[in-house]
This record gives structure tokens, C-alpha cells and sequence, in this order.
């Protein structure tokens, strides 16, 4: 029987009339930013969950001051409220119409760490790998560490009750806080933690709204206790209902840990007090593989009983997505046999005493006759590539139309159990799946009893709506019965709060609702979120009245069904573009700490445009999409970073080509869009080129007029170009068998010494090298503008040119990264039918993976030296850098890798005067130009991207070399190098 009748709520509903009026007194209030657009509340209309509800607005304070004048003002107009960390939520929790308070973007400072007393006091936007980070520099972690914790706010994890890998040894969020700074809706700020006997009869003989609050959870815990105890299920991660335990006696009175996991319902966080644990620094690894998923569970809790930290499990559907998405790099081949795993790890204060324990547990399974596959790690690398697989598991459930298909959709998502029985649950939980023909992929923490699972649901027809909502009340009745909680990890937000009554009892529903309003009498906080909830199967993401536009595109995409609706769609808001340390993705984000410069914020944008029922209007036209879409430095860092491959850079170049359909581009589009053609003109005078774009005067008048920033140094023209040095060139096995060298424009007219050693190392392979026999040009600064239909000419020119050679199987070595990358990535997206597109994708290849693959008797020379290496953004995302990395290891190279992130230049990117400058230069002053400046002067500074090179010569007083300059002079120089001074001076000159 269905617990609720399906209310009907308006899909895009307007906002209240008072909007206006409340967001003009915000902005006079506060010193933050004020966001009521309706492109803004489309980028908090979203979360990580199943349900979308625009806000009324967003509020961004800047301190605890802002937040409280905002709240004054809120309370003005009887706004209902609530709080948002980075905006994982997987159950609705940070999506509402109300005011949003977003604390991420600045009121995210480390206020206190003190490791003598094991404590941080920290704000709610600080990001928890950040506290991690600090804290470990003492020997020292906040224990609970979520598969999002490199984005993950504090605040949100204390409004979660978050856990995390390693609960088994330091619990959840709820045991590691000691206290809480809170502002409630009528404006009463406190702190509140343990409180004694005497101290809660004194707050409550002082009276005011303090007083009354404190003998109200008296009350509550007088009234209840007995409920209290015998309602609420003692299990490891029993995170539904709110921790009304924590009043009790035996626990304190502890009212800071009763509102963790109160999801913005009852009071807003300004502090947190988070309890330190320590880490143990050297860790060791025991997988076991099962032959099915259900069998793994059995030995859970036998499992917690080593004295693990961690107990964790993924499974086979996990590996196939991640190796379909080309995520894995020979990860499963460490991985025992079986089709589901469980890793138990370790820790140590020495890499002994961690090996110690697993070693053990190896024996015991060695003397096990029925035991799973299993196998001991204790190698750091090997264990780190292991848990990349659990690492990954959740981002990889989502599924391209032309990968499977599988939406991987959230909502019955972390339910636990008691570890010990987690395999009978684990079959009653399949056979339901079965039964109401989904298909599920799991992950979880198997050593406290909780399952994630990311589930095909229907979510557009009537007929699958029901489907799922049979669905999650059949299975709140299967954990229930085995003693569970209907949440273990993400709370109960939208998605499952209605099902409170089939797990607790109607009395302790009675004190949960008397505890909501204690705090919160007039409902405004996060209302209908927890207590009198929504019904689950209302507000969804999808739902019967989404309308997905069939919008013409230029791009195909093939692997999203040929719909660039499916293809802006694959973005589930998991939020890992949110990170702001490690990886590509996604520099303007970094920098700004926008959400709309974020990949999730810019998907939801286009997501909203692509829906006829959606907020943003003027589809192609819409100016808030295309502000979004303005500092996306189009790096590719999203196609190779985030979890399902959403490709903003693409969706870019569509829009734009839309977008200025029939209508002049800005005048950047064509200075420096179409540098191929001005560097052809310019290589007939290349001198006055140069003169006139570095001489004092003139070069500020021509960039401005260009729409250039007048500080970045204009790239000169070579004296000579590559291929007219080519032409002079005669080959040193004119029989041998061929390759293509592929000119790109910059290598040609601007740095031809990276083609003349490329030449160089590839004769010295026994190769005949070729150049094309006309002036070709794959067109890659033209998607940066979409200018998509003057780019396919130029893709159709070069399939008609190269033809011969392509039937032929001739391979073709690409110089510069972002070019090649154009043959293996936009050529059969634009062409995904032509069999000379797809041969020419296939038949492209880097320096290195010619030489990796294509020379089998060639021995890469000698060259051992310290290399500080950048990798180009779309090498990273496209081709990959594993064929450089071991190459450089056959070098001799002593290899230190710089943060894989953005150089910030993104090719003209960082030529734009204004913002996109500024970015540029921030993004690479973030990590890559320090590292180049803080290098020793006879360490190699290696990048391959044109791009990479310019910012680095901008930035500091070094010069970038290519992979083939480094092999070009490793077999001129020998195995040293260069005797003396900075490497780069030793390269010959162009010409």
C-alpha cells in the first residue's frame, strides 16, 4: 500500500512574489553576494540526488556577521532557509524552494588547530581533505572520510552525519564532533556541546530563547528516553532519525551531536569543534575476491574482528564501468579472482606492524578450506591503484546512452544493517531488485553493514514512477526487518523521510517532530525535508513533465544516442569538479570557487536549457548559459577527470556555434581563432610581424583592437618555418618504412625546433618521415569560438589530402598535444560514420606512443636528469600520458610530475584581455609556476603544449621543452645532458 498519494507540484514554479524585494535588502544587508537570477537558482536547483527544486535565491555570505544579517532579513518576509556545503546531497536535502545559504565559497578558514588537544575548529565551507591535509601534518585525521571528501564541506558533512571509509575506526561525523556554533531562524546564535546536569539548570533558570530551547530538549528527553533507547537501532551506522540518543544521560547531554544530521532543519552551523584522531601512516591490504556479491557480506563483521580500519567492497559491474570508460590503467589485474571484493586494510605506526596484521589475516585465510580468492598488497602503489577502483565506484555507476545506458540513479542508497547480517540482507535486497527488474550497482562499507547502490530507475513515465516508489517502500521494509536503518551514511532528506514511520516507532516519531520544533516552531528551516516531508516520488529531476528539446546539432555524439540533451545529462552533480587540489578539472572553478564555473554548474545550466520545461530561457541565445560557458578554458580536464566524462568543452563549442549564428563573434573569434591563416601571411615577413606586434606602441594598439591582454607577450613568428625546413631536408632512410609527422601552426610558424628534433628522434628509429605535401590545418582555435562549420571543412580537407595514406595504415605522429587531440576526439564526433575519421583516429599517435609501440628495435636514449613535467590538459584527457611516463622511465629521467592541473593559458584562453587573463595567470600561479620557478636551474622543465610553454616562459624565466628535445638531446649530449646552466639553453635555435 502506498504511504502517500502523489501530490502534484509545478515543475518550474515562478518565484514568490516577495523575491525582488527580499534580494534588494539582502544585497543592502551583507557584504557577501546575493544571487536571484533565474540562471542562479537553476545552479542550486540540483544536487547529487533524483529530486530538483529551484530556490527562492542564493545568499554567499562572507563571515558569521553576513549570515546573520541575511537571516534577519529572511525572517523579514518569512523565508524559509537552508544551508549548502558543496551540494553532494544524494537524498534531496540541499535542494529546496527556499533561500540557500552557500558557505563554501568563503567562510571556509581552519580558525583552530590544536594537535596537543586533538581539536580544529573550523568553518563550514572548509573542504574535509583539507582539514585532513592539515591535520596529518601532526600525525593526526578527522576520521570520517566520504568517497567526496576532497570537495566535501564540514558543514555538509555535520548536516549528514557523513562517514566514510575509515568509520570502522573513528566513527561517524556524529562521534568526532565536540561542539557547534549554530544560529538558529529567529536569530538566537549559541554554541552548544556536552552540557553537565548543573550547567543545563543554569542556561534554563537564565531564560530567553536559550533557556527555552535547552528545557525544551529536557523535556524531549524526560518524556522519551525510554523510546529513545528502545527505538532507535544500535547499529554501526544507524543514521536515519535524529540523534535524540545524544541527550540522553549516558551521553551528556550533548546537543551539538544532536543536531549533526539534522539537515538544515533545525539551525544553521557557523562552527564546528572536530575531534582529532590518529593516523596511522604506513598501511597494508588484504583483498578478497567472492564468486557473488551476497557471500561477501557473510564475512563482514568476521572481518571487523582483525582489527581492520577499513573494511570496504566493490564490484564486477564497478570494474566494467570504470574499464568502459576507459578508466582504468591495469588496476584489475591486481585484483584476486571473483566477481565481488572486499579490501581490508590495515594500519601501523610502521610498515611492519601494518604488514604484520594483514599477514595474519592471510594465514588465516590460507587455512581456510572454504576461503575466497585473496591477496596481500604491501607495496604503497599497488595498494593506492586498488583502491582507485573502490575510490571510483560511485562516479562510474552513471552510464552514457552508447555505454549501457545505465542512469545509476540514487535514492536507495546507503541502507546498513548489522555487519553480521549483512549476506542474508544482501540476498533479500537482489531478489527485490529482481523482482521489480532493475538493475543495481553496488559498493559499500561491508565492515559496518552499509550497502550503496545505484539503481536503473524510471523516472519519466507514470507506469515507472510507481514502479519505483513500490520499489523503495519494499525494500524500507527489508532492512527494517533485519534491524536496520533506512540511511548509513547520506541522511534521509527528500528520498526517504516519508518512510520514517516504517522504522521507528509512532512515539519516537512524537519526539522527533517535538525536537524539530523546539528549534525550528515555524517551520522555516529546510521545511519539508525530514519532518512532514515531501512526498518521495514529488520534485523529481525528471519526472512525467520533464521534456527534453531535440535540439540540431553539429556534433553527433555517438556515445550519448546522437542527443546533445543525453550528452549535457550526464552530469549526476556528484560534485568531484568541486575539488580545489589534484587533477585538471576544473581550473576556473578553482580560481573562482563559482558554481557556475564549475563543470556540474555549467551541465546544469545547458541541462535546464535542453528541457522545454525548464528555467533558463532563449535556449542557444541565452545569455546566462553562455556567461557560464565564458571562463571555461575548454581544457578537456572534465572528458578525462569527472566520473562520467561530461565534456564541457564540446558543449561549449556547440552553444557558441549556435549561439552566434548569423550574428558577428567577438573580435577575439578572429584574431585569434583563426591564427592559421595570420601566421601563413605573417611567415612571408615574419620580421615585421615581429616588429609590430613587440614594438612599444603599436603592439598596445594592436592587441587592444584585438581583444588581447596587453600585458601577455604576443608569441613570435619563426624566421623560417618547419615545413620550409623540411623541404630542404633530406631523409636519412629515404626506404625505410613511413610515418606522418603532423605540422600543427604553432609548431610550424611559431617553435619549429620541437619538429626538427621530433625529426631528429624519428629517423633514428629507421623511419622515413613526411610531412603532408600542402598547407593543412586541423582547426583546433576555432572550437574554442565554435566556429564548427568552418572546422569541418577543415577536418574534410585533411580526410581528402591524407586519404592515400590513411588507406595505406601510415601512422601519424602528432607534435603539439591539443591537435592531435583533435584526430582522436572531435574528428569522429564530427564524422562518427566516415571510416577514414575513424582510421585516422586510430592511426594518430604521441611522440611516445610511436615510439612505444611502432619501434620494436629501438632502444630510447639515456638521459638522467631531474625532469619537472607538465602535461598538456588535452593529452590528459584525450590520449593520456601512461605511453609518456614510461618512456621517460626507459630515459633514465628522474620524473616529478607537477599537479596534473591546468596551465591556465588553454591556447587563447589566456590571450583574452580582461577576466580570462586574470584567470589564466591565477590558475597557473596555483601550483605550475611556482614548481617551475622553485626548480633547480639543471632540472628539465618538460611540456609539451605550445600552450603550457608560453605560460611557463610568461611566469617565470625558464623555457619548457618538448619530449623530443629531450631525446634529441639526450642522443647528442649523451646520458648527462648538457654539462652546465639551464638545459634549455643548449637546444639548438629553429632555423
Amino acid at each position: 500500500m502506498l504511504l502517500k498519494s502523489r501530490t502534484q507540484y509545478p515543475r518550474t514554479p515562478k518565484p514568490p512574489q516577495y523575491a525582488a524585494d527580499l534580494a534588494h535588502e539582502l544585497r543592502r544587508a551583507i557584504r557577501g553576494e546575493v544571487r536571484f537570477t533565474p540562471g542562479d537558482r537553476a545552479l542550486y536547483g540540483f544536487d547529487a540526488s533524483i529530486y530538483r527544486q529551484l530556490p527562492v535565491g542564493v545568499v554567499v555570505p562572507k563571515d558569521a556577521d553576513d549570515v546573520a544579517a541575511a537571516l534577519e532579513v529572511c525572517r523579514r518576509y518569512r523565508a524559509p532557509i537552508f544551508g549548502r556545503g558543496c551540494g553532494t546531497g544524494l537524498a534531496g536535502q540541499t535542494v529546496n524552494a527556499a533561500v540557500c545559504f552557500d558557505f563554501s565559497k568563503y567562510m571556509d578558514e581552519i580558525v583552530e588547530l590544536d594537535p596537543h588537544r586533538r581539536l580544529a575548529r573550523v568553518q563550514p565551507g572548509v573542504i574535509c581533505t583539507t582539514l585532513r591535509n592539515r591535520a596529518e601534518q601532526h600525525g593526526l585525521t578527522f576520521g570520517p572520510d566520504p568517497a567526496t571528501m576532497d570537495h566535501a564541506t564540514l558543514g555538509g558533512m555535520v548536516g549528514n552525519n557523513s562517514c566514510g571509509t575509515h568509520s570502522v575506526m573513528a566513527g561517524k561525523t556524529v562521534d568526532n564532533i565536540d561542539a557547534l556554533d549554530i544560529l538558529t531562524y529567529d536569530g538566537t546564535r549559541m554554541r552548544v556541546g556536552a552540557t553537565s546536569d548543573e550547567d543545563l539548570e543554569r542556561i534554563i533558570a537564565l531564560g530567553g530563547r536559550r533557556g527555552a530551547i535547552y528545557e525544551g530538549l529536557r523535556h524531549i528527553r524526560d518524556t522519551y528516553a525510554d523510546i529513545i533507547r528502545s527505538g532507535l537501532p544500535d547499529i554501526p551506522r544507524r543514521v536515519s532519525g535524529y540523534n535524540l540518543d545524544q541527550l540522553l544521560p549516558e551521553n551528556g547531554f550533548n546537543v551539538a551531536r544532536a543536531l549533526v544530521g539534522t539537515e538544515s532543519t533545525c539551525a544553521l552551523t557557523l562552527l564546528a569543534d572536530c575531534r582529532l584522531v590518529p593516523s596511522p601512516p604506513k598501511r597494508a591490504l588484504v583483498v578478497l575476491g567472492y564468486p557473488d556479491i551476497p557471500s561477501s557480506g557473510d564475512d563482514a563483521a568476521w572481518l571487523v574482528e582483525t582489527g581492520a580500519i577499513g573494511v570496504e567492497f566493490t564490484s564486477r559491474k564497478v570494474v566494467e564501468n570504470m574499464g568502459a570508460k576507459h578508466i582504468l590503467h591495469g588496476e584489475t589485474k591486481l585484483l584476486p579472482d571473483g566477481e565481488a571484493w572486499v579490501l581490508v586494510e590495515f594500519g601501523g605506526q610502521t610498515q611492519e606492524e601494518a604488514n604484520e596484521q594483514a599477514e595474519k589475516l592471510k594465514r588465516q585465510l590460507d587455512r581456510r578450506p572454504t576461503a575466497p580468492n585473496h591477496r596481500l598488497y604491501e607495496d604503497p602503489d599497488e595498494q593506492s591503484a586498488v583502491w582507485n577502483i573502490r575510490k571510483h565506484s560511485a562516479g562510474t555507476t552513471r552510464m552514457p546512452v552508447g555505454l549501457g545506458g545505465n542512469p545509476g540513479w540514487p535514492n536507495w542508497e546507503d541502507a546498513a544493517v548489522p555487519p553480521e547480517r549483512l549476506g542474508d540482507y544482501l540476498r533479500a535486497y537482489l531478489k527485490l531488485l529482481d523482482k521489480r527488474g532493475y538493475e543495481g550497482v553496488l559498493f559499500g562499507h561491508w565492515g559496518q553493514g552499509c550497502v550503496h547502490c545505484r539503481v536503473d530507475f524510471d523516472l519519466r513515465t507514470k507506469g515507472g514512477i510507481r514502479n519505483f516508489r513500490r520499489f523503495m517502500e519494499d525494500a524500507a521494509d527489508i532492512v527494517v526487518s533485519f534491524g536496520g536503518s533506512l540511511s548509513g551514511e547520506h541522511g534521509d532528506g527528500h528520498g526517504r523521510a516519508e518512510l520514517w514511520p516504517k522504522m521507528f516507532p509512532p512515539r519516537l516519531m512524537e519526539a522527533f517532530e517535538a525536537f524539530k520544533r523546539v528549534w525550528d516552531p515555524d517551520n522555516r528551516m529546510n521545511p519539508h525535508k525530514l519532518i512532514d516531508p515531501y512526498p518521495l516520488d514529488t520534485h523529481l529531476r525528471e519526472g512525467t513533465e520533464y521534456s527534453p528539446r531535440k535540439l540540431r546539432t553539429v556534433f553527433n555524439y555517438p556515445e550519448d544516442g546522437g542527443d546533445f540533451t543525453n550528452a549535457v545529462g550526464r552530469c549526476f552533480g556528484v560534485g568531484t569538479c568541486r575539488h580545489i587540489e589534484g587533477g585538471v578539472m576544473c581550473p576556473s572553478f578553482m580560481v573562482t570557487r563559482e558554481e557556475k564555473h564549475s563543470t556540474r554548474g555549467r551541465s546544469r545550466l545547458l541541462q535546464e536549457m535542453a528541457d522545454a520545461s525548464g528555467s533558463v530561457d532563449g535556449k542557444w541565445r541565452s545569455e546566462e548559459v553562455k556567461e557560464a560557458l565564458d571562463l571555461c578554458l575548454a581544457c578537456k580536464g572534465c572528458k578525462g577527470d569527472c566520473p562520467v566524462k561530461v565534456d564541457v568543452a564540446t558543449y561549449k563549442a556547440e552553444f557558441l556555434h549556435h549561439h552566434y549564428a548569423g550574428k558577428l563573434r567577438p573580435r577575439q573569434a578572429y584574431a585569434l581563432g583563426l591564427i592559421n591563416v595570420w601566421a601563413r601571411a605573417a611567415a612571408h615577413a615574419p620580421g615585421l610581424a615581429n616588429a609590430a606586434t613587440h614594438a612599444p606602441v603599436i603592439s598596445t594598439l594592436l592587441k587592444k583592437s584585438a581583444g588581447i591582454a596587453v600585458n601577455r607577450d604576443a608569441p613570435r613568428f619563426a624566421k623560417r618555418t618547419f615545413a620550409s625546413w623540411f623541404a630542404e631536408h633530406k631523409p636519412r632512410y629515404p626506404d625505410g618504412p613511413q610515418v606522418l609527422l603532423w605540422p600543427d601552426t604553432f609548431t610550424n610558424y611559431l617553435e619549429p625546433r620541437a619538429g626538427i628534433a621530433a625529426v631528429e628522434v624519428l629517423e633514428s628509429t629507421g623511419f622515413r618521415v613526411r610531412i603532408p605535401d600542402q598547407p593543412l590545418c586541423c582547426g583546433r582555435p576555432l572550437y574554442d569560438y565554435g566556429m564548427l562549420t568552418l572546422a569541418r571543412k577543415y577536418l574534410r580537407r585533411i580526410l581528402d589530402a591524407l586519404g592515400p595514406d590513411i588507406d595505406a595504415g601510415v601512422p601519424l605522429v602528432g607534435i603539439e598535444p591539443s591537435c592531435l587531440a583533435v584526430f582522436r576526439d572531435e574528428l569522429t564526433n564530427l564524422y562518427p560514420s566516415d571510416a577514414r575519421a575513424q582510421r585516422l583516429a586510430a592511426q594518430s599517435l604521441t611522440l611516445a606512443e610511436f615510439l612505444n609501440t611502432r619501434t620494436a628495435n629501438w632502444t630510447p636514449p639515456r638521459l638522467e636528469r631531474d625532469a619537472l613535467v607538465q602535461t598538456h590538459c588535452h593529452q590528459h584527457a584525450v590520449m593520456g600520458f601512461e605511453a609518456d611516463k614510461k618512456l621517460m622511465a626507459a630515459m633514465g629521467l628522474r620524473v616529478q610530475m607537477a599537479d596534473p592541473g591546468c596551465c591556465g593559458m588553454a591556447g587563447s584562453f589566456g590571450y583574452e584581455a580582461g577576466e580570462k587573463y586574470e584567470v589564466s595567470m591565477a590558475a597557473g600561479e596555483r601550483v605550475l609556476l611556482p614548481a617551475v620557478r622553485e626548480a633547480a636551474e639543471r632540472t628539465l622543465i618538460v611540456a609539451d603544449g605550445f600552450s603550457c610553454r608560453s605560460q611557463i616562459r610568461a611566469g617565470s624565466p625558464r623555457e619548457g621543452l618538448h619530449l623530443a628535445e629531450l631525446l634529441a638531446m639526450a642522443i647528442r649530449e649523451g646520458q648527462a645532458g648538457p654539462p652546465s646552466g639551464a638545459p634549455e639553453h643548449s637546444v639548438p635555435a629553429a632555423t
